[in-house]
C-alpha cells in the first residue's frame, strides 16, 4: 500500500512535485511555511498604490516546455501575454539608441545578417563568443567566453544578468550555455517571450492550488516545518507547529524549501548536505501609472524592454502598473529605496518618451513600491554550482527539490519545475531506482 508523500514548501518546485505526484493517484500532504504558496513567484495586494502586484517580474520564453505543459495541466496557458513573436525591444540610454531585436522563427539564425534585426553595432565575429559559452566547461565564466563588443555589452551582458542573476565576470558559462542551447541555438520559435498578464499568482500559483485541492492535495499554509527526525534510515517524524507527526512506513518526503533554508530543516538526517552558500538579490520597482493604453510602437507590442547603461534592466508594462526589475542587485544594498525610485523614474521616462505615449511622463515618481528579494537566487558562479546537489538522496524516503538543485539550469522557473517533477520522480519509483544510495 503507498503511502502519503509530505511536501515541505509550497513554491513552484513543491507544487510542481506534488501536481505530478497527486495525478499519478499518489497521497498528497503540502506544508507551506508562509500565508499563501508561491514562494518568490506570487502576488498580493499593496495598499499604497491600491493594485495588485508581483514580487518580482519573470519573463518565461517558448522554449519553457516545462513551464507551458505545467500551465496547460493547470488550464492557466491562456493568462501569459506577449508580442506572439520573437522580438526584444532595448534602449541603450547612455547612447540615446533604440532597436528591437528581432529573431528568425526557424533555425536559420537570418537575423544576424540583417542591421534592422540585430544588435546595433554587433559584428559577425562576436558570435564566436555564443559558441564557446555553449561549449564552456564548468569552471569558465561567461565573460572569459564572450569578446568585447556591441554583441556583449548591449545583449549578452543584461540577458546573463536576468538569467543567471550574477554578473558575467564571475557568471558560470556553463549554466548560460545550458540556457543558450534550449533557446537561441533553437531558433527564434523557441524564443517566444511570455508573462502574466495579471499576476503570478494569477497564473502559476492559484490555478495550481485550485487543481491540487481538486486533485484531494492536502494544502496547509502558515505551517513552517522546523526539522526531519530520523527513525533509522529514514525521515520518521516532521516537526510541524503543533507538534511532531509521526510517518507510517510506506510514506515519503520532498523537501522543496530554499536552499538557504534546507541544510537546517534537514540537518538530523542530512547533516552534511551541499547547498549553495551565497546568494544574489534582485531589486523591483512598481510604479502607479497607467501607460498602457497610450503606448506605440514595438513596446506597446512587447508590452516589456530591456535596458542598457543604467540601473533598470527590464520594464514591464502592465494595466495600471510600470514594472522594473534589477537583476543581480547585491551593488545597491545600500542605495535608499528612495533614491533608487528617483533615478529609476527618470529612466523610464525617458524609455517611455512623448513620442511613444503621446504625453511626457511626469517628473516626479508617481506612487511606488519598492521590493527587495534580498537572497533571491544563489549565486550561479561556478564554485556555487558544484555545491548543488541531487534530488535523490541517501536516505531511503527523501528527496530534494528547488532551483538550487543540480537542474542543469540556473534558478529558473523552467529550473524549479523541473526539480519538482525529478524528486517526484523518485518517488514514485521508490527504492529501487536507487533513491537510498549514497549521495
Amino acid at each position: 500500500m503507498t503511502g502519503t508523500v509530505h511536501i515541505v514548501g509550497g513554491g513552484l518546485a513543491g507544487l510542481s512535485a506534488a501536481l505530478e505526484l497527486a495525478e499519478a493517484g499518489r497521497r498528497v500532504a503540502l506544508y507551506e511555511g508562509g500565508p499563501a504558496c508561491g514562494g518568490r513567484a506570487r502576488s498580493y495586494e499593496d495598499r499604497q498604490l491600491g493594485a495588485r502586484i508581483d514580487n518580482g517580474n519573470h519573463l518565461l520564453l517558448s522554449a519553457n516546455e516545462t513551464v507551458f505543459r505545467y500551465l496547460d495541466r493547470i488550464g492557466a496557458r491562456d493568462t501569459l501575454v506577449g508580442p506572439g513573436a520573437p522580438i526584444f525591444p532595448f534602449m541603450d540610454l547612455a547612447a540615446d539608441l533604440r532597436w528591437t531585436l528581432s529573431l528568425s522563427e526557424g533555425l536559420l539564425p537570418l537575423w544576424m545578417f540583417s542591421q534592422k534585426r540585430r544588435v546595433p553595432g554587433m559584428k559577425l565575429s562576436e558570435l564566436g563568443g555564443l559558441l564557446r559559452m555553449m561549449r564552456a566547461g564548468p569552471d569558465r565564466t561567461v565573460a572569459d567566453c564572450l569578446g568585447r563588443g556591441a554583441l556583449a555589452d548591449r545583449l549578452m551582458t543584461p540577458l546573463t544578468i536576468s538569467v543567471l542573476n550574477t554578473r558575467p565576470e564571475v557568471g558560470s558559462a556553463a549554466l548560460m550555455g545550458a540556457v543558450m542551447r534550449e533557446s537561441l541555438a533553437k531558433g527564434g520559435a523557441a524564443c517566444i517571450p511570455f508573462f502574466p498578464a495579471i499576476g503570478l499568482s494569477e497564473s502559476l500559483i492559484d490555478p495550481a492550488v485550485a487543481r491540487l485541492q481538486r486533485l484531494g492535495v492536502t494544502i496547509r499554509t502558515g505551517c513552517r516545518v522546523a526539522g526531519l527526525e530520523p527513525a533509522g534510515t529514514r525521515v520518521g517524524r516532521l516537526m510541524l507547529p503543533e507538534g511532531p507527526l509521526v510517518l507510517e512506513p510506506a510514506d515519503s518526503v520532498i523537501l522543496a524549501v530554499p536552499a538557504q533554508s534546507a541544510p537546517g530543516v534537514a540537518a538530523a538526517v542530512l547533516p552534511d548536505l551541499s547547498a549553495p552558500t551565497e546568494f544574489e538579490s534582485i531589486l523591483n520597482l512598481h510604479y502607479r501609472a497607467d501607460v498602457e493604453g497610450r503606448l506605440t510602437g514595438d513596446i506597446a507590442r512587447a508590452r516589456f524592454a530591456g535596458l542598457v547603461g543604467g540601473i533598470a534592466e527590464w520594464v514591464f508594462i502592465k494595466p495600471g502598473i510600470v514594472s522594473v526589475t534589477v537583476s543581480a542587485a547585491n551593488h545597491l544594498s545600500e542605495r535608499s529605496s528612495d533614491e533608487l525610485a528617483a533615478i529609476v523614474w527618470r529612466e523610464i521616462r525617458t524609455l517611455l518618451a512623448p513620442s511613444l505615449t503621446g504625453e511626457a511622463l511626469p517628473d516626479a515618481p508617481p506612487a511606488h513600491r519598492v521590493v527587495r528579494e534580498k537572497r533571491a537566487t544563489f549565486a550561479a558562479t561556478p564554485a556555487q554550482e558544484r555545491l548543488r546537489p541531487q534530488s535523490r538522496t541517501r536516505i531511503a524516503n527523501l528527496a530534494l527539490a528547488g532551483d538550487w538543485t543540480a537542474t542543469g539550469l540556473p534558478a529558473t522557473i523552467e529550473g524549479a519545475m523541473r526539480s519538482g517533477l525529478a524528486a517526484a520522480r523518485e518517488v514514485l519509483l521508490g527504492p529501487a531506482s536507487g533513491l537510498a544510495a549514497a549521495h
